[in-house]
């Protein structure tokens, strides 16, 4: 009995520290979102004004984190950088979730040619690493926006046809599903009714996943200077723009980099939390 009480103890105790980092991620990731939606009506200052004098100025009453490189407030273009780094990165978790779900559970569904060929694809894009691939497009195809979003949604959709096909032949084979076939159900109905509630959970997660790589592999092209262009302003180019402030002990560069961190937290204490209380099952 002094046994199963201090396992309901030490139970209740990892679930309310559970319940606590889930709270905290979903304020962080709730904040963000906030922002980037109200980012016109939240920022003193246009992203691409210049109201300093000279670069990298000190805080004010104007300038709450001071200025950049070349005098533009780094509080309002960080609030500008949150709607466009979010947005760009939310637009390409959706097309790669959408499309290596819906490719990746048809070849693991049918199989056969169809699935060699569209696994044989994945493995030659996975060949190439990640960075590289987007640097050939992007140099190729320029450095647009919606050559970005389809670059960064093709490498990461890549990951999701992977999970998409081994979660749909593993659950295709189960007798369920076969005893669903014997009944005569239609493919459909059996994608619908079988195998995509059993194989939703996983997915879900990669999707916090997935958005949380777009947002950093966004960042990371951003900085090389292969991402978003000026004078729009988004986290990874504003951490390019200001290096040199570091020597400068200003906040441009360190702002948009503690946010990349945040968000990145954010989502992460959130799936986290949300897998733990899977496997600790109902109170």
């Amino acid at each position: 009995m002094a046994t199963e009480n201090l396992l309901a103890g030490s139970s209740r105790m990892i679930r309310r520290r559970t319940d606590m980092a889930s709270l905290a991620g979903l304020a962080i990731v709730g904040a963000w979102i906030l922002v980037a939606l109200l980012a016109p009506l939240l920022a003193p200052h246009g992203q691409a004004d210049l109201v300093g004098d000279s670069a990298f100025g000190p805080m004010s009453a104007d300038t709450l984190l001071g200025t950049d490189s070349l005098g533009r407030d780094v509080f309002s273009r960080l609030l500008y950088g949150a709607r466009l780094t979010l947005g760009l990165a939310a637009v390409t978790t959706f097309f790669a979730f959408v499309g290596g779900v819906l490719l990746g559970g048809i070849a693991g569904l049918f199989r056969g040619l169809l699935d060699t060929l569209l696994s044989r694809a994945v493995d030659a894009l996975l060949a190439f690493p990640a960075v590289m691939l987007a640097l050939i497009v992007i140099t190729g195809l320029g450095t647009s926006l919606p050559v970005l979003v389809g670059t960064v949604a093709l490498i990461e959709g890549t990951r999701v046809f992977r999970l998409s096909r081994a979660l749909t032949m593993e659950i295709s084979v189960t007798e369920f599903v076969e005893a669903a076939r014997l009944q005569g159900e239609g493919t459909l109905w059996i994608v619908w009714k079988e195998i995509l509630p059993n194989i939703l959970q996983p997915l879900v997660a990669d999707l916090g996943l997935r958005f949380t790589y777009s947002i950093l592999f966004i960042s990371a092209l951003s900085f090389l200077g292969l991402g978003v262009q000026p004078p729009q302003a988004d986290w990874g180019g504003m951490v390019r723009e200001n290096m040199s402030g570091l020597l400068a002990g200003s906040l441009a560069p360190m702002a948009p980099a503690a946010a990349i961190a945040s968000i990145t937290i954010g989502v992460t204490l959130t799936l986290d939390s949300l897998v733990r209380k899977r496997d600790l099952g109902p109170a």
